[in-house]
C-alpha cells in the first residue's frame, strides 16, 4: 500500500472484500482507486504490536499502529488498531476485511 501498487494489491483484496476508513466504508474497486490516486497514500506504519487468530479458513489479525499517511492531500498521524480479515479460499489467503478503528494514544 505505501507504494500504490494498485495492480498487485487487486491479487491479495478478494473480490468481496470491504474497507473501513475514519471516513466512511466502501469496496474492493474503491480501495484500489483511492490509493491508485492517491487519496489515500499510506506512507509508513509503525506497528507496535500484533496478533493472529486463525479459524479454519479464516484469519484475523490485530495490529496496533501509528500511520504517517496523506489523506485529501494532507499529511497526518493516528494512531489505529487496526483489524484484517483473511479467508482461504483453494489454499489461497485473500483479504476480506481491513477496518481502521483510532484511538486515542
Amino acid at each position: 500500500m505505501a507504494d500504490k501498487n494498485a495492480d498487485t494489491l487487486a491479487h491479495l483484496f478478494h473480490e468481496k472484500a470491504v474497507f473501513v476508513h475514519m471516513g466512511g466504508s466502501w469496496g474492493r474497486e474503491r480501495e484500489l482507486n483511492v490509493i491508485k490516486s492517491g487519496g489515500i497514500w499510506y506512507k509508513k506504519a509503525d506497528i507496535l504490536n500484533a496478533s493472529v487468530q486463525v479459524i479454519g479458513n479464516t484469519a484475523v489479525l490485530l495490529n496496533r499502529i501509528t500511520l504517517l499517511a496523506v489523506v485529501g492531500g494532507n499529511e497526518v498521524t493516528n494512531p489505529f488498531i487496526v483489524t484484517e480479515v483473511y479467508v482461504n479460499e483453494n489454499g489461497n489467503w485473500q483479504l476480506a476485511s481491513l477496518s481502521f478503528t483510532k484511538t486515542s494514544t
